[in-house]
């Protein structure tokens, strides 16, 4: 289930919010410029290819894209099985920010999305039917646990799509990592 706990910047063990309530967690997340909706999930077939995904969601993603001017949308899949899961995981770990909104919206499976503003850290697990967007410039990163499972629609403005500016800041190592019940 969604989750959002939001902890002072200097300490990870114990949350000051911890919240499943969708309405809360969007109200808590909207005065740091971050979007967060809910859309309805559509059944598709695990293996559904990239292009039966964004057809499935055509009426939100065009209604987005038209909103924020993306120019460039793709399904990006990650499984347990991935032989660069590892990597890929640790290179997330890190805090970085972007030039523009990292947006995500989860189809199947999860990962958690860790904010910070100069005095907290917002840890938002996003699960099926979830959508974020990280403005552009915040401080974040993103754990998708040590077996990842999800399929996610990402938008961007800038064909060159996720581009990061790594902050060097070892914070990301003292608040909670995403471990999954289902791990």
């Amino acid at each position: 289930m969604t989750h959002l706990r939001i902890f002072d910047s200097s300490d990870g063990a114990a949350p000051h919010i911890d919240t499943r309530d969708p309405h809360a967690i969007a109200e808590a997340l909207a005065p740091l410029g971050v979007r967060f909706e809910q859309w309805g999930t559509r059944a598709l077939p695990e293996d559904a290819s990239s292009e039966a995904v964004l057809e499935a969601y055509a009426p939100e993603v065009e209604r987005l894209t038209a909103e924020k001017g993306y120019r460039s949308v793709d399904v990006i899949r990650m499984t347990p099985e991935h032989p660069d899961r590892a990597v890929l995981r640790t290179k997330f770990l890190s805090e970085h920010r972007h030039s523009e909104d990292e947006v995500r919206f989860f189809v199947e499976g999860e990962g958690l999305f860790t904010l910070r503003d100069e005095d907290r850290v917002y840890a938002v697990l996003c699960e099926e039917g979830d959508l974020i967007s990280v403005p552009a410039g915040m401080r974040h990163w993103f754990d998708m646990g040590p077996s990842p499972r999800f399929t996610a629609i990402r938008m961007f403005i800038s064909p060159d799509g996720w581009v990061a500016d790594f902050t060097g800041d070892a914070i990301a190592d003292r608040f909670p990592r995403h471990e999954p019940a289902s791990a």
